[in-house]
């Protein structure tokens, strides 16, 4: 009776919250998580259960996955909004049940914060789960890699299938650890790839089977490459899924020779479309649907959204913080990028979910590649601003190339009139929507 009472709670509180223009997606299941924390135990599962977990990409690699699948005629429930902590699974999980406790899907696939993966399901109930990556990530909440590595590995036994980007030896640990079905993807060498590693402190490079140092091939970045111990067997290789010839600037790239399209022309964006992939041909899906999605419904990343005003291209990647290869990836991305650029960085709160104020991981971040000459101006916005200026003076950047916007109503008019060259905003998640309404405003004038 309570699992039914939970269950009509659930809906009607989303109905009563949509009603009133929330988006309803985690205070429903606040209030019915909280009255039994058990109640994710008492549901009737569909036939796939998928999980995808690690630092980063879960989001886009969770909606490649899903547009895949419905593409193959699934009936697919996943947590599209993004939010993945447990209230919000619990929302996603009970809104889509009948009132018998099953849910009314043939695919429930969540994008999960890796320590909520526990919360959310005991062992046994995970038939899939993809690992995108383990890296050093809000560490003030998470500690190291390897604490969350063990808390993944609480909820999955012997009848999870996992899928595992192997160019992470973190993840890779777990073709030590875990005898149950692991499928393996990766990234072949690039003409990017490096000999040394850009990373100053890498969060992995020692073998964890006999605990040597290991031999890298090539890095991608940080410590994500191709990996061997020399003292034992334990290495990244072989792949089931491997993609070769990557072209960024064209978006291709090809897996064990199929050749796809990816949707971002930035790293990471290949290994979500890997991972999508591996994933989907572990359940059966079909090369020609997998072709028609990949190839013809390419929607553009959550973390890659451009605009132009007056003759500037402004292009918006949104950078985890707290995660310093997430930050990596996007100044890569601008430093490689050819012209005058003008760079917007900030954040009004270091955690969306937590009230942490530990500024030290800006100091793990590589902000040294901003201090490139095509950078024309920096500019700091948000509550740390002076502190994001004192790290990129660390970093030796010139003072006179950073500003400090203290009023965002004023961005568009000091970028359009003292900066130079393309634009790329590089903010967290609680400056992107406040940059997005600033560059509506700006256009609407325009027009």
């Amino acid at each position: 009776m309570l699992r039914l009472i939970q269950i009509e709670l659930n809906k009607l509180i989303t109905y009563v919250c949509k009603k009133f223009g929330k988006n309803a997606t985690v205070f429903p299941g606040t209030i019915t998580y909280n009255m039994r924390q058990s109640i994710l135990t008492k549901i009737k599962y569909p036939k796939y259960v998928i999980g995808v977990t690690g630092s980063s990409g879960k989001g886009t690699t969770t909606d490649l996955i899903a547009t895949t699948l419905k593409k193959a005629g699934l009936n697919v429930v996943y947590n599209d909004s993004g939010s993945n902590g447990i209230r919000a699974i619990t929302t996603t999980i009970l809104n889509n049940c009948n009132y018998k406790g099953e849910m009314m899907c043939d695919v429930l696939l969540l994008e999960i914060d890796e320590r909520h993966l526990h919360l959310a399901f005991s062992k046994n109930k995970l038939t899939h789960l993809v690992i995108t990556n383990i890296t050093r990530d809000q560490p003030a909440r998470s500690g190291s890699p390897d604490l969350i590595y063990d808390y993944i590995f609480k909820t999955v036994d012997e009848k999870t299938t996992l899928v595992i980007n192997a160019d992470d030896p973190t993840v890779a640990r777990s073709k030590v650890d875990f005898k149950g079905k692991i499928i393996t993807y990766g990234l072949g060498k690039t003409k990017d790839s490096k000999c040394e590693s850009n990373s100053k402190s890498l969060d992995s490079a020692y073998c964890p089977k006999c605990h040597k140092k290991l031999k890298y091939d090539f890095y991608h970045y940080g410590h994500i490459g191709s990996y061997k111990c020399e003292n034992c067997d334990f290495s990244r290789n072989p792949l089931d899924y491997e993609a070769t010839n990557l072209n960024l600037g064209k978006k291709t790239l090809k897996i064990n020779g199929h050749s796809l399209k990816i949707n971002k022309d930035i790293l990471y964006a290949a290994y979500n479309t890997i991972a999508a992939y591996a994933l989907c041909k572990s359940i059966g899906i079909d090369d020609k649907i997998l072709d028609d999605t990949l190839n013809k419904n390419i929607k553009e990343a959550k973390r890659g959204h451009e605009y132009e005003i007056k003759n500037r291209k402004i292009t918006m990647l949104e950078s985890k913080n707290e995660n310093n290869l997430s930050y990596y990836q996007s100044m890569k991305y601008i430093v490689d990028a050819s012209g005058k650029k003008t760079v917007i960085l900030g954040f009004d709160n270091v955690s969306r979910r937590y009230k942490f104020n530990d500024l030290s991981w800006l100091y793990d971040v590589e902000f040294e590649l901003l201090n490139n000459k095509d950078i024309d101006k920096i500019l700091c916005i948000g509550r740390f601003r002076y502190d994001v200026a004192v790290r990129l003076e660390y970093a030796k950047i010139n003072k006179n190339k950073i500003i400090l916007v203290d009023n965002l109503d004023d961005i568009i008019n000091i970028t359009l009139n003292q900066t130079k060259g393309n634009i790329y905003t590089m903010v967290c998640f609680d400056m992107t929507a406040i940059l997005k309404s600033k560059i509506k405003e700006a256009k609407n004038e325009e027009n």
